[in-house]
C-alpha cells in the first residue's frame, strides 16, 4: 500500500515501536509532538491499515480521564496528525472510525510477530536453515532490547505489549534452537546465556543452553547450569525444575557414570566346587600332561599311586584345567 488514497505514489509510511519511537515516510522522518499524538499513531498502527473504532481509539489516548467531548477531541487529534504526515488521505475516516495508511510490514511490531510465527512454523517443519533465516530478522527489529516491553505501546496497549515481550523472547529461544540444529551449538550458547542473564527462571532457554553446553563437551557446565536454575525456581517462584529440564538432567547423569565391564565370556565362566590352592604346584608338568591326554579321549581319569605321592593335589589341578572333564585319585 502506498501513502494512502491521497498520498498518491507517495513513499510508504513506516512506524518504529519496538524501540525509540518513530514515525517516517520513507526515509523522512515526521515529527509528531505530544505524548496523545503519538498515542493516536501508536494505536492506529497496531491495526496494520485496519480501521479502528472511535471508542476504542478515545480509551487508547485518554483511558480513564476522557476530555469532556470525546469526539470532537479525537477529530481535532486526527486533524493535527494529517497536517504532520502531509496528507489528509494518510488518516481516512470510516463508519465509527479511522484508519492510519500503513500496512504491517510498515510497522515493526507486526513485521516481527509475522516474522516469529513464520520461523517457529519452519522450525517445527524440520528446516532450521529456513527458520535461523526467518527469526534472525525477526529477532534483529529488538536490537538488544529482546524481553522488554515496548514502551510506546505500553502507554497505548499494555496488553499487547506484554505479549510482544513474551513473543520476542520465545523467539530468541526458536531461533538458539535453530542453530543448535545447525550444529551451531557456540552461537546458540551465547545467545541462551544473554537471555538467561535477562530471564533468570526461563526453563526452555535453561534446558536448550544445557543442550548447547554438552554439545561443546561441557557436561559440568550443563550440569552446574541446571544446579543454579534449581535453585533459582526454588526462591523466586517456589517450584521445581520441569519435566524438559530434569529429562536433561537425568541424561547428563547417566552419560557421566562409567560404563559397566562387560561380561566375561561364558566359555570362560565355569563354575567349580573344588577346593582353592594353598600353595603354588610345581614340577608335575609332565603329570598333567599325561592327564590331559588320557582326558582328551575319555570323560573319566583315575590317578594311582602310592600314599603321600600326591594323587589327589594332581586330580585337582588337573581338574582345574580348561576343557577338563573328571580326573580322580585312588591308591
Amino acid at each position: 500500500m502506498d501513502g494512502g488514497a491521497g498520498g498518491g505514489g507517495a513513499a510508504r509510511l513506516r512506524v518504529a515501536l519496538l524501540g525509540v519511537f518513530e514515525l517516517a515516510r520513507g526515509d523522512t522522518e515526521l515529527p509528531v509532538p505530544g505524548a496523545r499524538l503519538q498515542a493516536l499513531v501508536v494505536r492506529l498502527a497496531l491495526a496494520g491499515g485496519h480501521a479502528v473504532e472511535t471508542s476504542g481509539l478515545i480509551d487508547a489516548i485518554w483511558a480513564e480521564d476522557p476530555p469532556a467531548g470525546p469526539a470532537h477531541a479525537l477529530q481535532a487529534l486526527v486533524s493535527r496528525l494529517r497536517r504532520a504526515l502531509g496528507s489528509a488521505g494518510d488518516v481516512a475516516q470510516f463508519a465509527g472510525g479511522y484508519r492510519l495508511a500503513v500496512d504491517a510490514a510498515g510497522v515493526d511490531a507486526l513485521r516481527f510477530e509475522q516474522l516469529a510465527a513464520q520461523g517457529r512454523d519452519r522450525l517445527r517443519a524440520g528446516d532450521p536453515h529456513a527458520a535461523a533465516a526467518v527469526l534472525g530478522e525477526a529477532v534483529a527489529l529488538w536490537g538488544d532490547r529482546p524481553g522488554a516491553e515496548p514502551t510506546a505501546v505500553a502507554a497505548v496497549a499494555p496488553a499487547v505489549a506484554t505479549r510482544l515481550a513474551h513473543a520476542s523472547i520465545e523467539a530468541v529461544a526458536d531461533l538458539a534452537d535453530a542453530e543448535l540444529a545447525r550444529g551451531r551449538a557456540d552461537a546458540a550458547a551465547a545467545r541462551l546465556a544473554a537471555l538467561l542473564a535477562e530471564q533468570p527462571v526461563h526453563e526452555r532457554a535453561a534446558a536448550l543452553l544445557m543442550d548447547a553446553l554438552a554439545a561443546q563437551g561441557r557436561q559440568a557446565d550443563a550440569l552446574a547450569l541446571y544446579e543454579r536454575i534449581r535453585e533459582r525456581l526454588a526462591d523466586v517462584l517456589g517450584t521445581d525444575p520441569g519435566a524438559a529440564l530434569r529429562e536433561r538432567h537425568l541424561r547428563l547423569l547417566r552419560a557421566e557414570r562409567p560404563a559397566p565391564a562387560p561380561a566375561p565370556d561364558a566359555a570362560q565362566v565355569r563354575k567349580s566346587n573344588l577346593p582353592a590352592p594353598l600353595t603354588s604346584f610345581i614340577g608335575r608338568d609332565d603329570d598333567l600332561a599325561r592327564v590331559d591326554t588320557l582326558l582328551a579321549s575319555g570323560r573319566l581319569v583315575t590317578v594311582l599311586g602310592p600314599g603321600g605321592a600326591g594323587k589327589t593335589r594332581l586330580a585337582v589341578e588337573a581338574a582345574r584345567r580348561p576343557g577338563t572333564s573328571t580326573a580322580t585319585a585312588s591308591g
